[in-house]
């Protein structure tokens, strides 16, 4: 018989079940919702990057229908041979308006976009200087550049400024963070960064996935939120959270756009989005412009969850957006305090070492536009029986 030649990764799986870490993936038995049924299980849904409620928005839905039905159900090649459509291009016309930037190319993914782009910028001469708790496609996209990596600590510009400083005048150097962190829910030091990469002659670049919809006029993002204009040459965006779809952008100069086009190899090497995606996409943009009051729901049940939390005694970390994350520290913990409030009717994921630190472990919560406040004060008496039941609070 043939040895199994991946039978280690067995032992590894036996070790994430020691340390209680192994999870299993969540099912979801219908629409992803407010209040959705995973695993045949009715649940308050604080696991979801849904933070319009877009995902089932009748405009969206019809644009999708309509779509499908002219043009069918996909585009059946890569945006550089055959698989560029009218949609597509309007798509990216109407992000750049969008972001007031001169272009946008649209990718698969906002992990494509992110990688892609920092891949195809730079070579093995150049330097990258990146937040230590930037996103993780940010870290792959550094990696395959080949460049060089130098890492300063959470939000610290001073430390950044002095690799900045440090570094040859003559080498090209991207300056990168996440507009909002995604496991801590605090916003990027965007102004003084900024104002580092101008000093130093930085390429400046945001992810802003988990500000678009959320921040900023009408949810154009942090650049817009701190009134960063032009002064951030590349912005990332997604389309697979607020906005309720699938996908991801870069928007910047005309001059950029072209090169990913012709550079960025997830955009050369994967077919181009459905036609019915793409019109999910411009009928979302279509709500956040005529609907604005989905996103001042989405903040008032933001401030209503997180001080809830705090009022309980939870330790919240240094959110400043939906993303709230519920401290527990020990990672089996976490996963244990995840488990019990699915249990009792609340679905708040896991996250444990290596995406957060080891003694950081948490449970991540979002709320969205389209919670109620019953749900939510539902969601925060679980939190608080778990919460004593365990000895967190």
């Amino acid at each position: 018989m043939r040895p199994d030649p991946l039978g280690y990764l067995n032992t590894e799986l036996d070790t994430l079940k020691e340390q209680g870490l192994f999870r299993h993936l969540r099912i979801l038995d219908g629409e992803q919702k407010a209040k959705a049924s995973f695993d045949h299980h009715q649940v308050v849904n604080l696991s979801s990057n849904n933070y319009l409620g877009l995902t089932t928005h009748p405009r969206l839905r019809e644009a999708a229908l309509e779509a499908t039905r002219r043009l069918g159900v996909g585009s059946g090649s890569v945006r550089t041979i055959a698989g560029t459509m009218d949609i597509h291009m309007e798509l990216e016309r109407r992000l750049a308006a969008f972001k007031k930037t001169e272009a946008v190319v649209v990718f698969q993914s906002g992990f494509a976009a992110n990688a892609g782009t920092v891949a195809a910028v730079l070579s093995k001469d150049d330097f990258v200087v990146s937040d230590e708790l930037n996103h993780a496609s940010i870290i792959d996209g550094s990696r395959l550049s080949r460049a060089t990596i130098k890492v300063f600590p959470h939000k610290n510009v001073d430390a950044a400024r002095q690799i900045l400083k440090d570094l040859p005048a003559d080498r090209k150097k991207l300056l990168i963070t996440d507009g909002v962190f995604s496991m801590d829910g605090d916003l990027g030091a965007l102004p003084a960064l900024c104002k580092a990469a101008e000093e130093f002659g930085a390429i400046m670049m945001v992810d802003d996935a988990h500000a678009s919809g959320v921040f900023g006029k009408n949810g154009r993002g942090t650049i817009d939120h701190f009134n960063m204009h032009g002064r951030v040459d590349i912005q990332v965006g997604t389309l697979s959270k607020a906005i309720g779809a699938l996908g991801g952008y870069v928007a910047g100069s005309k001059g950029l756009i072209e090169f990913l086009y012709h550079r960025a190899r997830p955009f050369l090497f994967s077919t181009s989005h459905p036609p019915s995606v793409a019109a999910s996409c411009i009928a979302a943009l279509d709500v956040l412009e005529q609907e604005p009051q989905i996103i001042e729901r989405l903040w008032e049940n933001t401030r209503f969850f997180k001080a809830g939390l705090v009022a309980l005694g939870f330790n919240t970390g240094v959110s400043e957006s939906p993303i709230t994350p519920v401290i527990a520290g020990e990672g089996a913990l976490a996963m244990k305090l995840s488990d019990r409030l699915f249990a009792e009717g609340v679905f708040a994921q896991g996250i444990a070492f290596p995406t957060v630190a080891r003694d950081k472990a948490r449970v991540r919560t979002i709320v969205t536009a389209t919670h109620t406040q019953d749900e939510l004060q539902y969601a925060l008496d679980v939190f608080a029986k778990v919460g004593r039941e365990l000895a967190i609070i």
